[in-house]
């Protein structure tokens, strides 16, 4: 396990950055750090709290901290677009608990920061978990670590239109067969077009990384996620039952095609969450984070809650 004191994110509030407390004491707060990035992957994650940012205030602010806005071409979670290459974060039933992952761990090219911001609190819980990669990854018995050494495969079946699951059309945000084929060569993916005109894509991805900067090995894969002894959702675990993996709108498999087995899903997913600490919304709150150095979920909530997220390379 892990050792040495908790990690959290680094908080900045107005009277910590010297800063009025508004949307403009904050980027003029950004555009005065000699070296956000550097700061960045020291803390790992920072909290933006107080300075009142409205949504009408974040696009400027999301400049500064994202300078190159990512689409969210070929992500697997349910989002909506609500504006330029700013989503809604992953809209799943708030009594479930999203176990801990990296942004996109899965696809061949993932976003490096991830920003994430509250336009409306929840009443009670929601808070967004993150890990600190090299303690998850510290945290899992060796046998399990060895046993994902070689990657992770994912497989995908995506619809045409009508069906579980995202649609290829949704998944790639376009409905172009070339422009799909032209991705998935790129990302060195399998695919295979369906008879219903659906698509079939199989990944091999790693199950760790080296953070590019510090060097840091750190647990980067989903497999807890797209496994079925990882699934919270009684809907999509009784789907799991009663369906073949081959045939389930996505799932997971150890490089070599082998099946992985639940109590090593399940290992991951509770010892990442055991890991993580909480950050709590507060409305106007922005989240950054280096996306290979931290894991990020979401607690159960009650009453409505909206947060966003974007992302950049």
């Amino acid at each position: 396990m892990a050792n040495g004191p908790q990690w959290a994110p680094l908080e900045i509030d107005p009277a910590g950055a010297g800063a009025e407390a508004t949307p403009d004491g904050l980027a003029r707060h950004l555009r005065g750090l000699a070296d956000l990035e550097g700061l960045l992957t020291r803390e790992k994650a920072l909290v933006f709290r107080g300075f009142g940012i409205g949504p009408g205030e974040l696009d400027p602010v999301l400049d500064l901290l994202l300078p190159n806005r990512l689409a969210y071409v070929h992500g697997n979670s349910p989002r909506t677009k609500v504006g330029e290459n700013v989503y809604t974060s992953t809209e799943y039933p708030p009594k479930y608990t999203i176990s801990m992952h990296n942004e996109m761990s899965y696809a061949h090219r993932w976003p490096a920061r991830l920003a994430f911001y509250c336009e409306r609190a929840p009443e009670t819980g929601g808070a967004t978990p993150v890990v600190d990669g090299t303690r998850w990854l510290d945290a899992l018995d060796p046998e399990v670590r060895d046993a994902f050494a070689g990657g992770v495969r994912y497989n995908q079946n995506l619809h045409d239109g009508l069906g579980l699951g995202k649609s290829w059309q949704d998944t790639f945000e376009t409905g172009d067969r070339a422009d799909v084929e032209a991705y998935l060569k790129e990302s060195q993916a399998e695919w295979e077009w369906r008879p219903d005109g659906g698509l079939r894509v199989s990944q091999l991805r790693p199950a760790t990384v080296r953070h590019p900067v510090t060097g840091d090995e750190v647990w980067f894969n989903q497999a807890d996620q797209w496994h079925a002894a990882g699934l919270g959702d009684e809907t999509a675990a009784a789907l799991a039952k009663i369906m073949p993996p081959e045939d389930l709108p996505q799932s997971v498999a150890y490089a070599d095609g082998s099946p992985i087995p639940p109590e090593h899903v399940v290992q991951v997913r509770d010892r990442g969450l055991a890991a993580a600490v909480d950050v709590d919304w507060r409305a106007g709150d922005l989240l950054l984070i280096d996306n290979v150095l931290v894991g990020h979920g979401r607690r159960p909530f009650t009453g409505p809650r909206r947060v966003l997220v974007a992302m950049s390379d």
